[in-house]
């Protein structure tokens, strides 16, 4: 099962030079404790802005990069790690960039998305566009930080 996770703007803003253009703490808890113990799926420039493998997950990173970490799969080819790593049951995060994102928006069960009330007209990197109509939109907590709005989201795919 692929899952896409991901905070983004009123405008699908994800990032702002290579780093996330929000930092909230209940946030990066919520990214944590959903992420944790499940295979995650990250591009070389997502891997870089966090700098090493994330802890109590399977780190798996498309890259043509040389990576030396030994927690770290790396795969060059996205068809090669499709077969490998996605033919499963098993519930497998998508945790960015941008380019995963897009690749894997129509083939993704679920959207764990974090739905901040604010724009960033600085932001360089976006999510792609979702058709609500595609899904079954489920709230699941609303939260503020240093006055900023955000909602944790969940979307469904509905199955036709």
């Amino acid at each position: 099962m692929i899952s896409l996770i991901a905070a983004i703007g009123k405008n699908g803003e994800l990032g702002k030079d290579n780093d996330l253009v929000w930092h909230l703490k209940d946030d990066m808890v919520y990214f944590r404790k959903t992420t944790l113990n499940h295979k995650v799926i990250l591009g070389y420039n997502t891997y870089k802005s966090i700098g090493k493998a994330l802890p109590q997950r399977k780190n798996i990173v498309l890259s043509h990069h040389k990576i030396n970490d030994e927690n770290i799969t790396v795969y060059n080819d996205i068809k090669e790690l499709e077969a490998k790593e996605l033919n499963t049951e098993e519930e497998c995060f998508i945790i960015g960039g941008a380019s995963l994102y897009n690749y894997f928006i129509n083939k993704a069960d679920k959207l764990y998305l974090t739905l901040i009330e604010d724009s960033c007209p600085l932001a360089t990197v976006y999510f792609p566009k979702i058709l609500n109509e595609d899904y079954n939109k489920e709230i699941i907590e609303n939260k503020e930080e240093n006055g900023i709005k955000y909602d944790f989201v969940i979307f469904e795919r509905i199955k036709k």
